[in-house]
């Protein structure tokens, strides 16, 4: 078997981990808090902060740590090494085994049957009349949003001995699911233009100078860096200085909404791609001044730090959007579900890749024919990458619209969720 499918192989036990991994581990972790006691339920916003800051200070130090022992010393001590601090973790994390809190379930039932129960009922019962609703039959408890789920209360028989099947708990639990569909959809947006960092930007930044000193250059991929040093930075000013002054201004616990988090975020991204269209456009008119458009491998004079901005206003979204979906999803679904609320933030960035992947192909196919050079070439200085970030910026901005108007109509699932 050839070495590199031993290596593909060895990639499988990775995302087998992470996938148990990254979704309990938020919610185990958010779950050590009393959401009853204010002072815990600040400390419990300021979790997903802080947790978001220790991911990201582990990528700096892997980036400028183990990047150098596996290319300078060995690749068996480069493994080794996160081998030694993932024990010494597992036995950290044994040792609080006794100290944790684990939520005891309120419903013996398996919670996707219940609300898998309630949209099956919801669409073979016949319709609630009106003057049934106005003579009261249906149970005041029950919100307006999603009225047609209202149906799962008759009976089978179609009699009107309502809470027979579904009790109105149940409906409402199957409503708050259904509320964070538009929310998943809409946030899409941000997840396509997320992957261009690690694409794009490095692209652009592979082609400039960059030169630290006479004798060292900055590798291309290590400017993957710049996004985790900006949230490494800006999570403590967040954290400790503007959630303050927005706790005090707003008199909420968070400071500022999670919706209100979360857009934030997406404007910032938008802001991203407009600037790295500016500097793209910016570099190839360096290109065509210095005639190296046919020059594939040519250094372009320009310095590579002109993509600091975007690189730093990309981990500063990040702060905002990625945190604030994490605790979002995680706060919104119910508590049988929590684990499945950061598997849901997970997804739209899975899916977020396959439509940026999609997207690239359709615009490729688009914009280039015979004799014809379309957005993306295997020269990067004869592509228009800069069409393709105001593309996304436009799509970006779009899906901001319309998560604007989904938010406005939010409803919350919990009275206490700020």
């Amino acid at each position: 078997m050839p070495d590199h499918c031993h290596c593909l192989w060895a990639l499988y036990p990775v995302a087998l981990a992470q996938g148990g991994h990254k979704p309990c581990v938020q919610a185990f972790g958010a779950d050590q808090f009393d959401e009853q006691d204010l002072r815990e339920c600040e400390a419990k916003s300021s979790f997903f902060n802080w947790w978001y800051f220790s991911m990201n200070l582990g990528t700096i130090m892997a980036l400028l740590v183990l990047c150098y022992i596996q290319d300078n010393l060995s690749w068996g001590l480069g493994f080794g090494i996160p081998c030694i601090v993932m024990c010494l973790a597992l036995i950290t994390f044994l040792l609080g085994t006794r100290t944790y809190r684990f939520r005891v379930r309120s419903d013996e039932r398996n919670p996707f049957v219940r609300i898998g129960r309630v949209f099956l009922n919801a669409t073979t019962q016949t319709a609630i009349s009106k003057e049934e609703e106005a003579r009261g039959i249906l149970p005041y408890q029950s919100s307006e949003q999603f009225k047609f789920l209202n149906k799962a209360l008759l009976a089978p028989d179609g009699s009107k001995e309502y809470g027979k099947v579904c009790t109105v708990t149940e409906i409402e639990e199957a409503k708050a699911v259904l509320r964070l569909v538009p929310i998943w959809t809409t946030c899409l947006g941000y997840a396509i233009v997320s992957p261009q960092s690690s694409t794009f930007f490095t692209e652009q930044g592979l082609t400039m100078d960059r030169s630290i000193t006479s004798s060292l250059q900055i590798p291309a991929a290590s400017l993957q860096s710049l996004i985790a040093i900006g949230i490494v930075v800006f999570i403590p000013l967040y954290d400790r200085i503007l959630v303050p002054i927005a706790r005090a201004m707003s008199k909420k616990p968070s400071g500022m909404s999670m919706l209100s988090r979360i857009g934030t975020g997406i404007v910032l991204s938008v802001l991203s791609m407009i600037i790295a269209a500016l500097v793209e456009r910016e570099r190839l008119k360096t290109v065509a001044e210095y005639g190296l458009v046919d020059k594939a491998n040519a250094t372009v004079p320009m310095s590579v730090w002109w993509l600091l901005p975007q690189y730093l206003l990309f981990g500063i979204a990040d702060v905002f959007t990625m945190v604030g979906l994490q605790e979002f999803f995680y706060d919104q679904v119910q508590n049988e579900l929590k684990s499945i609320g950061p598997a849901l933030y997970l997804s739209i960035f899975g899916i977020g890749n396959f439509l940026s992947s999609f997207l690239i192909s359709v615009v490729e196919k688009a914009t280039s024919g015979p004799g014809r050079d379309g957005w993306f070439s295997d020269n990067f200085n004869r592509t228009h990458v800069d069409y393709f970030y105001w593309l996304l910026a436009g799509i970006s901005a779009s899906a901001f619209a319309v998560y604007l108007y989904t938010a406005k109509s939010y409803i919350y699932n919990r009275r206490n969720t700020l």
